[in-house]
């Protein structure tokens, strides 16, 4: 791994652990949160290091509530990818699908009930698993990170930061994705062709849209 590698897999460690529940282990692990972004270059350090400054001038209780309310009851904020590709239709259990088949390859096992494209899963996946298929998931789903990039930095979300470090670590957006960005934005996600059954299995289909479950250690269900 070169030294880029690696400080780019620091920056998806750090980014997955500030975009999933804000837990006691968060505040627990904020010396090693900063220890972690000054290896960083600025462009995805920076907007982590800010984003860490919130968090340790933020109630954990006013956090928590806030991320609940900025992600799980704003489909806009989705953290789930698949959802700005392909919306509730058949098509995302595919996708789905084809994350957990990336993951397993990989040797890694989701807790069930876990969704695969939840992004905070995504980057951990791109740290800690493989990188170059975690990189490849994280762009092509460029569109609706860039999306929730944008809706956050406009609703002036401190989750913005943390968002502008994720596409510090991803190519530049080209003309495809800005098309694609403002064709979202228009538009919204795709809607189910009616009449249509599913073809992947019902286990792996998304249920309708409702604010997730958490574990005891706060992780996203």
């Amino acid at each position: 791994m070169t030294p880029t590698d690696a400080r780019r897999a620091t920056a998806w460690q750090v980014q997955s652990l500030l975009l999933g529940y804000p837990d006691e282990q968060v505040t627990a692990r904020l010396p090693l949160l900063r220890a972690a972004t000054a290896t960083l270059p600025p462009a995805p350090g920076a907007p982590l290091d800010a984003f860490l400054d919130h968090v340790e001038a933020t109630p954990p209780i006013e956090l928590a509530a806030d991320y609940v309310a900025t992600f799980d009851h704003r489909k806009r904020f989705s953290p789930y990818l698949t959802y700005f590709a392909y919306g509730d239709t058949r098509k995302r259990g595919m996708a789905l699908l084809r994350f957990k088949h990336a993951y397993r390859a990989a040797g890694l096992v989701l807790d069930d009930g876990e969704l695969p494209d939840h992004v905070a899963v995504v980057l951990e996946f791109a740290a800690t698993g493989d990188a170059a298929v975690g990189l490849r998931l994280l762009t092509e789903h460029r569109a609706g990170l860039e999306l929730i990039r944008l809706g956050l930095r406009e609703a002036g979300s401190p989750w913005a930061h943390v968002l502008e470090s994720v596409s510090a670590t991803l190519p530049p957006l080209g003309r495809r994705e800005h098309e694609a960005v403002a064709r979202l934005a228009a538009e919204g996600p795709p809607e189910e062709e009616v009449g249509l059954a599913p073809f992947a299995p019902p286990e792996y289909m998304p249920p309708e849209y409702t604010p997730p479950e958490y574990t005891p250690q706060g992780g996203p269900r």
